[in-house]
């Protein structure tokens, strides 16, 4: 059965850290390339980071040198590493993971951004 379950959302001040998790199961995670969009209310969903199979990445600029994204095909998990995160970094953020053929999304977490 496949599965992906995220993890690591919270609330957190201004200039705080967190780290999503992303663990798929029932599938061959280093296949896949990995995601993570986010969706604020009332916004479209947007991209925020993205790795290759191979380990390229690409960010959202505003979160460039900021967010870090990352994988462990040993433990089939994504992450998200977000340091110095901003009010406007609140959202519900998804892991998405996609090879030809295969469009999987996790459940949502919530990140909030709030002093």
């Amino acid at each position: 059965q496949v599965q992906l379950v995220e993890s690591g959302g919270g609330l957190v001040q201004p200039g705080g850290s967190l780290r999503l998790s992303c663990t798929a199961s029932g599938i061959a995670f280093s296949l896949y390339r990995l995601y993570w969009y986010r969706q604020a209310p009332g916004k479209q969903r947007e991209r925020v980071a993205y790795m290759s199979a191979g380990g390229a990445t690409d960010y959202l600029e505003s979160v460039n040198d900021r967010f870090t994204i990352s994988r462990d095909n040993s433990e089939n998990t994504g992450y998200l590493q977000m340091n110095n995160l901003k009010p406007e970094d609140t959202a519900t953020y998804y892991c998405n993971l996609w090879k030809s053929g295969t469009d999987l999304w996790g459940q949502g977490t919530q990140v909030t951004v709030s002093s």
